[in-house]
């Protein structure tokens, strides 16, 4: 379930880019009133909002919102901002020439699997339509050998998204995946077109008939063939088909364990999520860690930054 709260009333278009207007002018910037706003508006209404704006005051909100805010503040509200699609093609984009390990291309596997087949779609043409290039073209650019074949495979599918699932099959493809891992053939074409190509549902049976029949999940099983980037990689395809809210608790724990925050991790989580399963995310990590991820976050960030990330979360001042 989604955690965004919206009012009861939302105001037009028009009223919403004259009260940010407002909230830009004078001395200094109105960050309230950014957040009452932006932070209780869904994905059409922002993009309607957006394109109002340009079209009273003939600049690019994005921008405004670029020149008025600062830090992380400033990047968790743009990245707010944006278009759904045009949002995950840029945190591509950004994945892609980080070239960081394999952390970073989290990222891509959370399009690819996490996602409806039209999101994928529509990040795909956003991307060619931001960067002049398909986003296979910059994945065999930037990826290792390794990962590259089944990323491509996996950005490039398109699943069938109703509930369709085959109990022989799932049998079948669970003893091809068992072969294929016992003889520590990660990168072997059964694999990649069972994982990237089969319909979520039908995938989630596979793998519980894989556990059933061999006693250990497929992801333990993978875990004993080695600690390299594609054990790893898969290990995030199979949590973000079979349980994304998983995935997405882990990230937002992964950025605020440690030394330091990683702040871009824990924007990607609660933005991408907020209109998805956030709600499920959050009873996800307090099983997981027995921790509360609102105090938690609470505890690692500060200002309006903290004041956002709440109000994407469902605890913030109610929208007006």
């Amino acid at each position: 379930m989604a955690s965004l709260k919206l009012p009861e009333v939302v105001p037009s278009p028009t009223q919403d880019s004259e009260r940010l207007r407002k909230a830009f002018q004078g001395f200094g910037t109105d960050e309230k009133a950014v957040i009452l706003v932006l932070g209780h508006r869904n994905a059409q209404q922002r993009k309607k909002i957006g394109e109002t704006y340009q079209q009273l005051y003939n600049e690019s909100l994005v921008d405004r919102l670029h020149s008025e805010l600062s830090g992380d503040f400033r990047n968790a509200v743009i990245l707010w901002t944006y278009d759904p699609p045009e949002r995950h093609a840029r945190l591509a984009k950004d994945a892609l020439k980080a070239k960081k390990g394999i952390k970073h291309l989290q990222v891509l596997v959370e399009i690819a699997c996490a996602s409806t087949p039209n999101h994928l779609v529509a990040v795909r043409q956003a991307y060619c339509s931001l960067f002049d290039c398909s986003l296979e073209e910059d994945i065999i650019a930037s990826v290792a050998p390794a990962l590259r074949k089944l990323l491509v495979s996996l950005v490039s599918s398109f699943r069938y998204d109703k509930v369709a699932v085959n109990l022989e099959v799932a049998k079948e493809e669970a003893s091809k995946l068992h072969e294929a891992i016992n003889s520590k053939q990660l990168d072997n074409d059964h694999i990649i077109w069972i994982l990237s190509t089969r319909n979520l549902f039908q995938l989630r049976e596979t793998f519980a008939c894989y556990n059933n029949l061999y006693g250990n999940t497929l992801e333990q099983d993978i875990k004993k063939c080695g600690n390299g980037d594609l054990e790893s990689f898969l290990h995030t395809v199979i949590w973000c088909i079979d349980c994304p809210e998983k995935h997405f608790a882990k990230v937002v724990r992964d950025s605020i364990v440690g030394f330091g925050t990683d702040e871009d991790s824990l924007n990607r989580a609660i933005v991408t999520r907020a209109e998805i399963d956030l709600l499920n995310v959050r009873f996800e990590y307090a099983n997981v860690y027995k921790s509360s991820l609102d105090d938690d976050v609470i505890g690692d960030t500060s200002g309006y930054y903290k004041d956002f990330l709440m109000t994407l979360l469902g605890k913030g001042p109610d929208g007006e």
